[in-house]
């Protein structure tokens, strides 16, 4: 009996996860890596700790259930994106540590292109607008910054990736015959690539002075790249998409007009929105949402928030007001309502649909009335709320009423925050039965390719709801609930001068 592995390289953790034909998982190993915060703004992970540790979960997946590469069918790959890494292609060795995706050390070269050639100047081609969020800045500080590395790139010992592609390398030989590619979904997220043709965009590289020869080649999502060596050997690496996109695989919104939230580290919705690209006039990223082989290109609206589950970590690591992240439920609990609180999380800015680098954290409407208690509330609240606000973004770009949402990952499991969600949004939130839905998208890519799965049909049926959330909440309370929150984030622009 066959199986499918699927290695999720995330924001604090990569994980290896063994799925079986209906989409159950097996086995998983974790491990998590150091976040190391040299400077405000600045976020980084030491690459070379990620792919030791990726080998070390890779091994404690398959062990504990007595398994050998034999046993797997495939592995897909899935990674939190836009955190850039350069390394050389003789050694392995990072030049530098990688650059996380909530790093905003960019941040002045993003007002200077604003500046010069306005704020959307690669919308039309990228579907993104100017933001510190992206890869292809954080290459262009790399390059600017890192002595030496320039001229690397120039003679073809530098390579780039996001972490899905560094960790194809690596899993591919590395130094010995390993493979340089990303897929369609995270190429889309370095704002190099042009929507339309699927390839590197000549001219942002020319404007970025970024050599075009340190890129990986663009492939599908779902295809045989390569075999695996080492831990791994002789399995096929079949499968390749960003976070995000594998989530609203592993939920199987394979129709136009189906959504997905993931709450995790931050909060992303992708609404599915058919084979042409649907360009956002309301702060919404348009991206690519995945590609099965030779089959046509599927896109996304995204609404990214930056900072929902780190908000629950930060209260835990710097403020020591709860011991684990779970006791946030039942201190949220121990107060009836957030007391007039309203907690805006804009640590590193704000994405959608504001897109306001200069915006910083702020509590606002503090009384002596308020305790503990309302400030967890409060920080749940602020996911339920930013949701609310890209949800509304996308009904309008995309011309429809969402009528339910689907939702994975880790803030799932807290009732309360699940149940605020519904009444904030007027909709029903349906939790699937298997919540590791990124991992598993991940696995449904690479199983489609070596015909694991036989298609998409295959991997609806594996789809199964464990909790449906349903609104319960007067309409005027929403509407004042929300009121306060919009003039709360207001609070919180151009902080930084």
């Amino acid at each position: 009996m066959q199986y499918i592995g699927s290695i999720d390289q995330g924001t604090t953790s990569t994980r290896f996860i063994i799925f079986d034909k209906q989409g159950n998982m097996i086995s998983v190993g974790q491990k998590e890596h150091a976040q190391i915060y040299p400077q405000a703004g600045w976020v980084e992970h030491d690459a070379t700790e990620i792919w030791q540790n990726t080998q070390e979960v890779i091994g404690l997946a398959l062990g504990k259930v007595n398994l050998s590469p034999h046993d797997l069918a495939a592995v897909g790959i899935t990674n939190q994106r836009e955190t850039t890494v350069i390394w050389n292609k003789h050694t392995g060795e990072p030049y530098y540590n990688a650059l996380v995706w909530q790093d905003t050390r960019v941040g002045n070269t993003v007002a200077e292109l604003e500046a010069s050639r306005g704020a959307n100047c690669f919308r039309e081609k990228t579907g993104l607008p100017l933001a510190t969020y992206f890869s292809g800045l954080k290459i262009k500080w790399l390059l600017d910054n890192v002595e030496g590395l320039r001229e690397a790139a120039q003679n073809g010992e530098a390579i780039f990736g996001n972490m899905d592609t560094y960790v194809i390398w690596n899993l591919t030989g590395g130094t010995d015959g390993g493979i340089h590619v990303t897929d369609v979904t995270n190429a889309s997220r370095t704002q190099l690539m042009n929507l339309h043709t699927m390839q590197w965009d000549d001219e942002i590289l020319a404007i970025l002075d970024i050599p075009k020869q340190i890129l990986p080649e663009i492939r599908s999502s779902s295809e045989v790249y390569a075999e695996a060596k080492g831990l791994l050997v002789g399995v096929p690496v079949a499968g390749d998409l960003g976070d995000q996109q594998a989530a609203l695989v592993g939920q199987t919104c394979f129709a136009a007009g189906e959504a997905k939230n993931t709450y995790g580290t931050g909060c992303f919705m992708l609404l599915n929105t058919g084979t042409t690209p649907t360009p956002s006039t309301h702060g919404l990223l348009t991206t690519v949402a995945y590609q099965f082989g030779k089959e046509p290109v599927h896109y996304a609206l995204e609404g990214s928030v930056a900072i929902t589950g780190a908000l629950v970590q930060w209260l835990r690591d710097n403020l020591g007001i709860i011991e684990k992240s779970s006791d946030i439920e039942d201190l949220a609990k121990s107060v009836e309502d957030n007391g007039g609180c309203y907690f805006v999380p804009a640590f590193s800015g704000l994405y959608a649909p504001y897109w306001k680098a200069d915006a910083r954290g702020i509590i606002a409407g503090l009384t002596r009335y308020v305790n503990k208690g309302h400030i967890a509330r409060a920080a749940l609240e602020a996911t339920a709320f930013q949701t609310l606000e890209v949800l509304e973004s996308m009904e309008k770009d995309a011309k429809i009423e969402i009528s339910s949402l689907r939702v994975d990952g880790g803030m799932v499991v807290n009732e309360m925050l699940m149940q605020f969600q519904s009444d904030m949004l007027d909709v029903p939130v349906v939790c699937p039965a298997m919540i590791e839905t990124t991992a598993l998208g991940a696995a449904y890519a690479a199983g489609l390719a070596v015909g694991y799965w036989q298609d998409l049909n295959d991997l609806k049926q594996n789809w199964g709801v464990a909790h449906t959330w349903k609104p319960d909440m007067p309409a005027e309370q929403r509407e004042k609930l929300y009121h306060y929150w919009k003039k709360a984030v207001t609070r919180s622009f151009e902080w930084e001068e």
